[in-house]
């Protein structure tokens, strides 16, 4: 008995390893890329528009901010230099 960890790809060292082609890689990559993109869970319409709304509402709270660091800044440099 073999007591080698194997890694996650070690099983298809041989199909796309360092002596396979370059045009097998690329297809193996690919078909990889396929196989992840299967696993992909896309979420519902309700977790989409609640996500939605919580990046709304963190942009509506940076601009607020910034447009008060805007507007003080530029009252203190008015004020600085007149």
């Amino acid at each position: 008995m073999n007591n080698v960890a194997r890694t996650p790809g070690s099983a298809k060292k041989g199909v796309a390893g360092k002596d396979a082609g370059f045009i097998t890689r690329i297809i193996t990559f690919f078909k990889q890329v396929i196989a992840e993109f299967k696993k992909v869970q896309r979420p519902t319409w309700p977790e989409l528009w609640s996500m939605f709304l919580t990046v709304v509402s963190f942009l509506v709270i940076v601009m607020i901010f910034v447009g008060l660091a805007d507007l003080i800044f530029s009252q203190l440099m008015f004020w600085i230099f007149g």
